[in-house]
């Protein structure tokens, strides 16, 4: 049996069509891979936080001497 050629035009179309599904499961791919690292930057933050506060509380300093010492280490820095 012989087989019928598609014209130039429908298999343009089918290639089309095969670019933007492909175009389409890359994008959600990408999308699912942005929310699962903005959420583990999240939990990664939440985790820092909490050190940060731990070691404030740890350290005896009281919140004007934490802060002063903060300012005048990032003015030097600049």
């Amino acid at each position: 049996m012989a087989r019928v050629r598609k014209n130039s035009k429908d298999a343009l179309d089918e290639k089309i069509e095969k670019a933007d599904a492909d175009v389409i499961a890359t994008k959600k791919k990408h999308d699912d891979a942005t929310a699962n690292l903005k959420q583990l930057l999240n939990k990664r933050d939440a985790i820092r936080k909490e050190e940060l506060i731990a070691a404030v509380e740890k350290s005896g300093r009281s919140y004007e001497e934490i802060l002063a010492f903060l300012n005048t280490d990032s003015a030097k820095a600049e």
